[in-house]
């Protein structure tokens, strides 16, 4: 079937979501200890899914496949995104792993829901896939020129593990967003559907960090511990604003509106990791405006 342009509630609740997943992954990258935040982001995201789960309605049976393998996918992205975050800065690998998504979903989209978009959402995906590219490229130079070179090479080998974690973690953003956009629409309740997702994901990586980070939570400041349950908190509704606007709208538009937290991102890098912004964010910032501009039109 041929996607239609974005309603433009649909549209607000996407943006909205991009800048409180950008917030959460910012958090996140502050904490020093990755398996200790991704831990307490999982803690923080049980405390939201469980009144959830006992409000909302169950889910209807023919989503759950869907919702297992979403939860499969979502443990392999945390732990993918821990790795990413350990090698690279977050102006880079952040765009990376979530500029990948919005093409490979147009191609699953079309696969595997039978969606095809309009011209003008073709061009808006592509387009804002070209200013998440712009973002990447410019902060994987400056991070090759700011590594002294000793003639064998091995300087570009922190950088390779960045961008081979990055991209991994952008190809199973694009399965889990694919696979929950197939099943929160078969659940008759997107948020039955974001609770019981949230909940089972966020079970099995604080059981594991907290396992082994026991001794390092008890010394952990309070500052620390509030902002990464805060960050979990963040994650479900960034999250289920997403879920929500997938019943409404296309696969594909969505992925690629979803990932204008990029250019939030990038703003967060600058303002609190003192990560320069410079004319290649400038111009990445205004393509993917662009993008944004064609997605929603008719």
């Amino acid at each position: 079937m041929d996607a239609a342009a974005l309603p433009l509630s649909v549209s607000l609740a996407v943006l909205a979501a991009a800048v409180t997943h950008a917030t959460w992954n910012a958090i996140a990258h502050g904490i020093k200890d990755q398996v200790l935040a991704f831990g307490l982001i999982g803690a923080g995201s049980i405390a939201v899914s469980v009144p959830l789960v006992v409000v909302a309605q169950f889910p209807l049976g023919a989503c759950w496949p869907y919702l297992l393998g979403s939860v499969f996918i979502h443990v392999f992205y945390n732990l993918l995104l821990m790795r990413s975050y350990r090698y690279g800065q977050f102006g880079q690998v952040y765009p990376l792993a979530r500029g990948i998504s919005p093409l490979v979903v147009t191609v699953l989209a079309a696969a595997f829901a039978a969606e095809r978009p309009a011209p003008p959402q073709i061009a808006g995906v592509l387009v804002v896939s070209c200013g998440l590219a712009l973002l990447v490229l410019a902060g994987w130079r400056k991070r090759l020129d700011s590594v002294p070179s000793s003639g064998s090479g091995s300087v570009r080998a922190p950088g390779r593990a960045a961008l081979i974690a990055a991209g991994a973690t952008g190809l199973t953003i694009a399965a889990y967003t694919t696979v929950d956009g197939l099943g929160v629409r078969l659940s008759g309740s997107a948020t039955g559907y974001i609770g019981w997702l949230m909940l089972l994901e966020s079970l099995c990586v604080p059981a594991w960090a907290l396992a082994r980070r026991r001794d390092v939570v008890r010394g952990t400041s309070p500052r620390v511990l509030v902002s990464g349950v805060l960050a979990g908190v963040l994650s479900l509704l960034a999250y289920g604003l997403v879920l929500w606007a997938q019943t409404r709208g296309p696969l594909a538009p969505i992925a690629a509106l979803r990932e204008t937290s990029v250019i939030f991102g990038a703003i967060i890098g600058t303002v609190v990791f003192g990560e320069p912004f410079g004319r290649s964010r400038i111009a990445a910032t205004v393509l993917v405006v662009l993008g944004v501009l064609l997605l929603s039109a008719r």
